[in-house]
């Protein structure tokens, strides 16, 4: 990990200057698209270790975005606090709420695991009917969210957005990039293939599915945080079924496991409804035909992924990659890389030296 931090800290760093050059050249339509995919990266990035690394199926990570984002609504509304202070509470309570749930469900499995995340996810946002008075029922918190004053009076808010979101993001990437190969990361892992094999060998497995809860609970409200910044308005009609179910749709098509994949469902489930809609209107179809399209456009995409790239966008990627490179391109670089020298141990040291301390 030591060797690779500052790698993947080096690629950030080149990611949020494009970003930042990218939302200087575009128009402020564009930055708001920049801001929401930011936001879809770091909550499909919690669900892919949930789903992607430890074997978990969650149709409720929208729920999670709307506690995140109720929170930050009321923080900012009672205490007014910084909105970067604000931003790591919600997520901590929602890590709150993943662990609390993650409990209740670590002897689930399967689809017994998918339906308990389903209640969650379509009767937790509910609570905002039951309680008008301090989560503003049907018409939600209004959120209020400026650009400080140093970057000037006439500096976009949507810029400002955009940056706070892709830094959020980036962050998550990073961090989530190094617990993936940490050994956290590697219990996860030997879970998903066989939890019998990883409780063999130690592994507590309540315990590492209880916390890829807590991680994947902990994205998913800091992009709920993030999303009431961008919107300024959290109601309980963003956070519907269906904002679970395309967060995972997103998961799937950019490859389940791979945090680059969040990157690349991101953008299908945020640019594909924009363009065909545009498309559908340009071509004189009525708004109720327009408005349903981008819904069979995802289908359809996913249909294609799944066949040509089982392994998502990602996986394909990958896979082109590789063909391109030539399938003996890995067992040459192992056959140039040296041979590192270990010296065994007093246990590993040939039968002849035994015999020969033996005999002396």
């Amino acid at each position: 990990m030591a060797t690779t931090l500052p790698r993947r800290l080096g690629v950030a760093i080149v990611v949020a200057v494009i970003v930042a050059f990218l939302s200087i050249r575009l128009n402020a339509f564009r930055d708001f698209q920049i801001a929401e995919i930011a936001v879809e990266v770091t909550a499909v990035a919690g669900l892919t270790v949930l789903t992607g690394l430890s074997g978990q199926i969650s149709l409720g990570n929208g729920a999670f975005m709307a506690i995140g984002a109720y929170a930050t609504a009321l923080l900012l509304l009672h205490l007014n606090w910084p909105f970067y202070v604000v931003l790591v509470i919600a997520a901590a309570i929602t890590a709150a709420a993943g662990a609390i749930v993650g409990i209740a469900a670590a002897r689930l499995h399967g689809p017994y695991l998918a339906g308990a995340t389903l209640l969650l996810g379509v009767a937790l946002p509910s609570l905002a009917l039951a309680y008008p008075g301090i989560f503003g029922s049907d018409q939600g918190l209004n959120v209020v969210f400026s650009a400080p004053s140093f970057l000037g009076v006439n500096f976009p808010l949507t810029r400002w957005q955009a940056w706070v979101s892709s830094a959020a993001a980036l962050i998550v990437l990073v961090l989530l990039a190094n617990l993936d190969r940490s050994r956290i990361g590697r219990n996860w892992r030997a879970v998903r293939d066989n939890e019998v094999a990883a409780a063999l060998d130690g592994i507590n497995v309540a315990a590492a599915r209880v916390r890829a809860f807590v991680v994947s609970a902990a994205c998913a409200g800091l992009a709920g945080a993030l999303l009431a910044l961008v919107t300024g308005l959290v109601a309980p009609g963003g956070f519907t079924l269906t904002l679970s179910i395309a967060l995972l749709t997103a998961a799937v098509i950019g490859g389940l496991g791979s945090l680059p994949g969040a990157l690349w469902g991101s953008l299908v489930i945020v640019l594909v409804p924009t363009y065909v809609t545009d498309v559908a209107t340009s071509h004189g179809l009525s708004s109720t035909v327009a408005a349903n399209i981008p819904i069979a456009a995802y289908g359809v995409v996913l249909i294609l992924v799944m066949l040509l790239f089982p392994n998502g966008i990602q996986g394909g990627l990958l896979r082109l990659i590789s063909a391109f490179l030539g399938p003996d391109q890995k067992s040459r670089n192992r056959r140039n890389a040296p041979t590192p020298h270990v010296t065994p141990s007093a246990d590993q040291a040939p039968a002849s030296q035994h015999e020969k301390e033996g005999t002396s």
